[in-house]
């Protein structure tokens, strides 16, 4: 009888483990996500931080255009759009339907309210070059702009899906840094400092209502920390995980999992070309003769990933595969910083925001500088002290950090630019490369700019790694490649 009771009990728990493991995983319509820095605003026209775009694209802000999932441009607020043969007006007809957050209804206003505020004198938007290309906005009607360009633009509709390039409504625009208002799917609902960012589904949202309720943007800094919150199931997903090395704790846990995806990532160093010594061409070849890109890669990285010759990621359709200019060579970095006259003991300041990478990275270049006779202080910064001193007003020496814009390489030719690098040559191929419309012209274009930069090494173009996303294997519908600094959460939903 007690053999019999026990069987029995047996194959009950056998049943109900069996059960369990084939049960559907309850419905749920939360996330919460990891991010590694908290964005010092949540309006993309004031800032370029990667975090704002994570958060904010094509969630709670819209453009005129998006970028979808193979980079490719697609309509969004603009439906549909025409170009005058001479590439210089873009008529676009909008979307109907559509509000902002505040209740304000989408227009033509709207869009010529965002895009001149864009190119205004004193506009703080960091593609600001991109608007000022614009002459007018004009609006036939509510439901169509019209957009003169002063010059032809091939990559106008691309830059136009770009997270600063988005449609504000004009009575909130002034507050959008602390309480974002856009015409996306996820509304703002509150920012607790230091902690979180969340949203919540847009219950008017004219597309396609998202499936998830409410998504939690944490910020994790550390890790470790962070490992231990996807280990404990407080934290669903953690795109572009910082630190390699503790993907390893991820093996054996069960509902994990690990996916390397692409990314527009090409970490550099930074040079201050309107400084002495880095105004000297010499120096600044010298300088990239003196580190070992290949040893760094393989310390950020154990190896995976690219090491880059100009400012371009392999993920990008115009990435020219150049042959590398300046291998390793401390030898001819003293031969070069001594023609151009820098006396060793030279001393120079390393400023880095506060991202693993860059600490590390930076850490590795002053060794390898000071084998070469320059004397390297590293400046650690908080990353709005970075963001207005080295990007805002280019007060620097040196810098390391990633640029993740995809096709970015227009930066080259901005007047304005924080490294202050200004070449006849490179002008002319980019305003030829804008000018054309042709694929093949502008990649050939492209492959001459690439290597342009090359040869004058404005900056020490660095290295390119893979982006590892960790989620709850039931999660669907989130970006692992990524075309942009984003996570659209759109089309993201629990599944069995």
């Amino acid at each position: 009888m007690k053999r019999a009771v026990f069987l029995l009990v047996a194959a009950g728990l056998s049943l109900a483990s069996q059960a369990r493991a084939e049960s559907p995983v309850p419905a749920r319509d939360t996330l919460s996500i990891g991010v590694s820095i908290e964005p010092p605003g949540l309006d993309p026209s004031r800032s370029p931080s990667e975090s704002i775009g994570t958060i904010t694209y094509n969630n709670i802000y819209e453009g005129l255009t998006r970028l979808d999932r193979s980079g490719n441009v697609a309509p969004l607020l603009a439906r549909a759009w025409t170009l005058s043969d001479d590439g210089r007006l873009y008529h676009f007809t909008l979307q109907e339907n559509v509000h902002f957050h505040d209740g304000t209804p989408l227009t033509c206003d709207a869009v010529r309210f965002s895009l001149l505020r864009a190119k205004a004198a004193d506009s703080t938007n960091p593609d600001r070059s991109v608007f000022t290309n614009i002459t007018d906005v004009s609006c036939p009607d509510d439901g169509h702009a019209d957009v003169r360009l002063r010059d032809a633009h091939g990559s106008f509709l691309y830059e136009l899906a770009w997270n600063d390039a988005s449609i504000f409504s004009p009575g909130s625009s002034g507050n959008n840094i602390h309480h974002p208002v856009g015409t996306g799917p996820f509304l703002f609902q509150e920012w607790q400092r230091g902690d979180h960012v969340l949203l919540a589904r847009n219950p008017n949202y004219w597309g396609k209502p998202p499936v998830l309720k409410s998504v939690t943007f944490r910020f994790m800094p550390d890790p470790l920390a962070a490992s231990n919150a996807l280990l404990a199931g407080e934290l669903d997903a953690y795109p572009s995980f910082p630190e390699r090395e503790i993907l390893g704790r991820f093996a054996d846990a069960p509902e994990l999992r690990v996916i390397r995806g692409s990314f527009p990532f090409k970490a550099i160093l930074a040079l201050n070309n309107g400084r002495r010594p880095f105004n000297d061409v010499r120096v600044r070849q010298a300088i990239a003769y003196a580190i070992d890109r290949k040893a760094l890669l393989q310390a950020v990285s154990d190896g995976d990933g690219t090491v880059l010759q100009s400012h371009m990621a392999p993920n990008d359709p115009d990435y020219a595969p150049l042959p590398d200019r300046y291998p390793y060579n401390p030898e001819r970095a003293r031969e070069l910083l001594k023609s151009a006259g820098v006396q060793p003991g030279t001393q120079v300041r390393l400023s880095f925001p506060p991202i693993g990478y860059a600490r590390d990275t930076s850490e590795l270049i002053a060794a390898y500088l000071e084998q070469v006779g320059i004397i390297v202080t590293l400046q650690p910064l908080e990353w709005p002290a970075w963001l207005s001193r080295v990007f805002g007003q280019g007060a620097f020496d040196m810098t390391v950090i990633a640029h993740t814009e995809p096709h970015d390489i227009g930066i080259y030719d901005r007047d304005t630019i924080y490294f202050h690098y200004h070449n006849p040559a490179f002008h002319d191929l980019f305003q030829r490369y804008e000018a054309s419309s042709a694929p093949a012209t502008r990649h050939a274009l492209s492959v001459s700019m690439q290597s342009q930069l090359a040869q004058d090494e404005p900056n020490v173009f660095l290295y390119s790694v893979p982006r590892d996303t960790v989620m709850n294997r039931h999660i669907r519908g989130l970006w692992t490649d990524q075309q942009i600094a984003a996570c659209p959460l759109a089309d993201v939903y629990w599944a069995p």
